[in-house]
């Protein structure tokens, strides 16, 4: 679904045509950076399809590049969940890089730096460093180790790059202003002693850049011509354009800062879902319940959805939530015409057919999508015995329920009209099956119109039906406010997943995973790739049918 607006409510696309158009940038390049410390989530998402899509549309180049700085954290299964969440999302990158791919390139701008007299060799302990910095309305303190002359900042540079000093012992600083009113301009660190081993370049390294300044270095290198980072980074621009002027790179990067994506109901922290998978709360970074592109792709989320989500959600400067409502309408719109409709009862209650021939089973038409008549017709069984949903009967019913009680008439979709005629308990006192007739002349399709009934009930026909698992989903954490407390765990949803065991249709014996339906009444279900066996299929509620959220108003 193509959002009306998707055309303007995306100020950075209006950047980058008028520096074309100015001729300041004569080919567009963007890049997707992510630290390969975890699996990307939906806030990625929108990311990735605006690099990928502006690109794309100014008939430019994007790169995906690992921003492997920080071997303690990084792995390479992360790297490869990423590549494959990219490529599901529909996107393929002009160039695959690493920043360690330009360590060498980023030690030696190191060293220009240091002969400059622009960075130097700080021996304070990290707390020392912090304490130092000082405050919003504070300058901060010089380190004693400010004023090392060239020659020694050069020695012991070096010297950390042979490995003679140990974690935490030195740090290498820029040398800017430690009265500057932006924090990140007092002599921030560039690189640190980590002995660890990386997994890209091994032990070939024990001196890592940190982040803020391996991004500029990597985008000139790349020759990047719009370097997009979400708001948080728009105090750290100063630092980025320090590090391109100073380091005296051939091309000029510029950042562009814009809104991060905020659902509701949803944590977009990738500390908290890490938290989340190694505590256990989960079952994996793919949990359907987690916000990760491959926890949704799991639940069934389309990249159709998804890139449609995020192009109507836009770009902005501002800070905002979105109702996680939104994102489902999307899978919705998506799947109103590609799924079959078919039927599953997921709280089986057993019905006998008293006045039907006993050993007999006829085979019905029913199409498969009343939307799109392209998806045509499928057959199914009818018989004496069949399951209908638990909360489709009322041995009292309220006022206005219209589907079955005591003496009743409804219709089986897709089938006849039966009527409610004895109620079968067992010693706890609970209905456990029903008996009822049916009416032949009734049929559906047959242009019966002798009388009318108010509901329509759906079933499975019990003696084909096929055991199946249903994993209903409610948000994992209720209320998120993003905050820095580590208490996000106590408010956690205990209702997340209720898991049900029922039946569909005999149809869907072998329906493979990621395979996607709509159950009447239920909403769209998803076959799960990992848990669902040869018949015995496991379906992930997706969504509900019905949201009372619009679009543009939300």
């Amino acid at each position: 679904m193509e959002s009306k607006s998707a055309s303007s409510n995306n100020f950075i696309k209006t950047i980058v045509a008028e520096d074309l158009a100015a001729g300041r940038v004569t080919e567009v390049v963007t890049r997707f950076p992510p630290e390969p410390n975890g699996y990307l989530h939906i806030g990625h998402a929108k990311s990735i399809c605006l690099n990928f899509e502006l690109a794309d549309e100014f008939k430019g180049r994007t790169n995906l590049r690992f921003d492997d700085t920080n071997p303690v954290k990084e792995d390479v299964e992360y790297v490869e969940s990423i590549k494959r969440d990219v490529q599901w999302l529909g996107f393929e990158w002009d160039g695959l890089f690493f920043a360690s791919d330009y360590f060498g390139q980023m030690y030696d701008k190191a060293l220009l730096l240091i002969r400059k007299g622009l960075a130097y060799v700080d021996d304070q302990s990290v707390d020392q460093i912090r304490e130092n910095r000082g405050t919003l309305t504070e300058p901060g303190v010089e380190s004693p180790y400010r004023n090392r002359s060239v020659e020694e900042n050069l020695d012991l540079f070096e010297r950390m790059r042979k490995g003679e000093f140990a974690n935490g012992e030195k740090v290498l600083r820029a040398k800017i202003d430690m009265a500057s009113p932006n924090v990140n301009l007092r002599d921030p660190v560039i690189y640190r002693i980590v002995h660890a081993h990386h997994h890209n370049t091994g032990d070939a390294w024990c001196i890592y850049p940190m982040y803020a300044f391996a991004h500029p270095l990597e985008d000139a290198i790349e020759g990047v011509t719009h370097s997009i980072c979400t708001l948080e980074f728009e105090d750290q621009r100063p630092f980025y354009d320090w590090v391109v002027e100073h380091c005296e790179t051939e091309a000029k990067p510029r950042q562009y800062e814009f809104n991060r994506l905020n659902l509701t109901n949803t944590v977009m922290s990738k500390r908290k879902l890490k938290q989340l998978v190694d505590e256990k709360v989960v079952d994996g970074w793919d949990d359907p319940r987690m916000p990760t592109i491959s926890g949704l792709r799991r639940k069934g989320y389309t990249p159709e959805a998804i890139r449609a989500f995020c192009r109507e959600i836009g770009v902005a400067k501002s800070y905002g939530v979105v109702d996680e409502r939104m994102l489902e309408h999307f899978i919705r719109e998506d799947l109103k015409l590609k799924a079959p409709r078919t039927m599953a009862v997921l709280r089986p209650l057993k019905v006998v057919i008293t006045n039907y021939p006993e050993g007999e089973t006829e085979w019905l038409e029913a199409e498969n999508n009343s939307e799109n008549e392209e998806m045509g017709t499928r057959r199914i069984p009818f018989s004496r015995e069949i399951y209908i949903e638990q909360d489709d009967f009322m041995e009292v019913p309220p006022p206005k329920y219209f589907r079955l009680f005591p003496g009743n008439e409804v219709r089986l979709k897709h089938a006849y009209f039966i009527k409610c005629e004895e109620v079968v308990k067992n010693d706890a006192g609970e209905v456990v099956e029903l008996r009822c007739t049916y009416d032949p002349e009734t049929k559906s399709g047959s242009g019966f119109s002798g009388r009318k009934v108010k509901g329509t009930i759906h079933w499975v026909e019990a003696s084909q039906a096929v055991p199946a698992t249903f994993r209903l989903y409610e948000p994992l954490i209720r209320d998120e406010d993003e905050g820095e407390d580590s208490s996000f765990l106590e408010r956690i949803n205990p209702n997340s997943l209720e898991t049900l065991e029922g039946f569909v249709e005999p149809g869907m014996k072998d329906a493979a995973g990621q395979d996607k339906f709509q159950f009447f009444r239920h909403g769209y279900f998803n076959v799960d790739p990992k848990d669902s066996a040869p018949g015995r299929p496991v379906f992930n509620r997706i969504v509900s049918l019905k949201s009372s959220f619009e679009v543009g108003k939300a």
